[in-house]
C-alpha cells in the first residue's frame, strides 16, 4: 500500500485572459493559496507554458520550475488532451477539432495529424526535462461515430479503426518510452479509449506496449453507467493518474444515458464540483491506496452549476480529507503472540 500525493489541481479549465489565471507565475500562486500542493498544466496554453520551448531548453525548464517552487507547488504532470485529440480525428469532426490546432493547418487533416504527432515527441522530452514519469493525453477516435451499432457496422470497421489509431501512436509511446515516461490515456466517451473493453482493444493493438497507461476519472464512468470501483479492480496495474471529478446520473422517463441532446445543465449525467455528485470518493481513495497507487489526485473542475472559483476553494481540503496515510503495521500487532515455525508446525500437528 501507498499514500495517494495531494491535493493538486488541472490547470486547464481556469486558465483565462484576466489575473491570475493569464500567466504561470500568478495562476500557481493562486492556486497555492487554496492549499494545492502541486499542478497538472496544460501544455496547449501559450499564457502558461510553451511545449516546443520545455522540449529544447534547459534553461526554460529550470525557470518554470522555479516560477512554481517559488509559489510552494510542484509540477505533477503536463497534459496534451487537445493534441491527442488531433492525433486521429474522424473526418465528422474535422471542421470543430480544427479550433484545437494552429491557423496554418486548419482544413488540412494531414498536416494537423503530423502537427499533433509532433506536439506529442515534444511532451516526451518536456514531461522527461521536467523530472515527470507520467504524461496525460486523450487517444484521439476514428470509430467513435459507430459507438451505437446502427446502422450495423461492416465487418472489420472496428477492427481496422484500431489497428490505425495503434499505428498512429506506437511511434509517439515509442518515443515516451525512450526518456522514461508513461502515456496516459484519460478513459472517456469522445475517444476510441473510452471504457475498459476499448483500453483492452487499443493495448493488444500496440503488442501490449509498457507506456500505454491510463488516467482514472470516475465522473466519466458514472456517465456510461460503468462500475468505477470494479474498474479499479480489474485495471489498477495500469493507473498511472487520477482526476478527482464529480458526477451525478439522474435518467428520468424523458432522458437516459444519450442526454437528449440537451445542454450540460439539463442532461440526466452531468459533472458536479467535488461532494456535490454521486461518486463515492471514499471507496476509490480506498482501493487505490490499497493497490499501491502513489501518483497524485489531481482535481479537475466541470460543473454546470457552481461557480469555479468555489469549487476550487472547496477542491483542496475535499481531496485532503480522502487522502488515506496508510498504516505500516497491522492493526492487531499487539496480540502478536511471536510463535516461531517449529511452534506453528506443532500448532498444525506437523511434528
Amino acid at each position: 500500500m501507498k499514500t495517494i500525493k495531494g491535493p493538486a489541481i488541472f490547470l486547464a479549465q481556469f486558465a483565462g485572459d484576466e489575473p491570475p489565471f493569464n500567466n504561470f507565475q500568478d495562476i500557481c500562486q493562486w492556486a497555492s493559496d487554496l492549499g494545492y500542493l502541486g499542478v497538472q498544466i496544460p501544455s496547449w496554453d501559450d499564457k502558461l507554458f510553451d511545449l516546443e520551448k520545455a522540449a529544447t531548453s534547459e534553461t526554460y525548464i529550470d525557470e518554470i520550475q522555479g516560477i512554481a517552487s517559488d509559489a510552494g507547488v510542484v509540477i505533477t504532470e503536463l497534459s496534451t488532451h487537445l493534441q491527442g485529440q488531433l492525433v486521429a480525428v474522424h473526418p465528422a469532426y474535422d471542421k470543430m477539432f480544427d479550433g484545437f490546432a494552429p491557423d496554418k493547418v486548419h482544413g488540412n487533416p494531414k498536416a494537423r495529424t503530423e502537427w499533433a504527432i509532433q506536439q506529442m515527441m515534444h511532451a516526451a522530452q518536456a514531461s522527461a526535462k521536467l523530472g515527470l514519469n507520467a504524461h496525460a493525453t486523450f487517444s484521439g477516435a476514428l470509430a467513435w461515430p459507430y459507438v451505437y451499432p446502427w446502422p450495423q457496422r461492416p465487418s472489420g470497421l472496428v477492427e481496422a479503426a484500431f489497428s490505425e489509431l495503434a499505428k498512429r501512436w506506437l511511434p509517439i509511446l515509442n518515443a515516451f518510452d525512450e526518456v522514461g515516461v508513461d502515456v496516459c490515456y484519460e478513459i472517456h466517451p469522445g475517444e476510441d479509449l473510452h471504457d475498459g473493453i476499448t483500453f483492452e482493444r487499443f493495448l493488444a493493438e500496440t503488442g501490449n506496449h509498457q507506456r500505454c497507461k491510463m488516467l482514472y476519472d470516475p465522473s466519466h464512468f458514472v456517465l456510461q453507467q460503468l462500475d468505477y470501483l470494479q474498474y479499479i479492480d480489474f485495471y489498477h496495474e495500469f493507473i498511472r493518474m487520477f482526476h478527482v471529478k464529480d458526477a451525478e446520473y439522474n435518467p428520468t422517463g424523458k432522458s437516459g444515458v444519450y442526454g437528449g441532446y440537451q445542454s450540460w445543465v439539463d442532461r440526466p449525467g452531468r459533472f458536479r464540483s467535488l461532494g456535490d455528485g454521486d461518486i463515492d470518493f471514499i471507496s476509490i481513495f480506498s482501493k487505490l491506496s490499497q493497490y499501491g497507487f502513489d501518483g497524485w489526485a489531481v482535481m479537475e473542475w466541470e460543473c454546470a452549476i457552481k461557480d469555479s472559483q468555489q469549487g476550487a476553494e472547496e477542491g483542496a481540503p475535499f481531496i485532503e480529507d480522502h487522502i488515506i496515510r496508510v498504516t505500516e503495521k497491522a492493526f492487531d500487532d499487539f496480540a502478536d503472540s511471536g510463535i516461531d515455525e517449529a511452534e506453528n508446525r506443532e500448532i498444525l500437528g506437523l511434528d
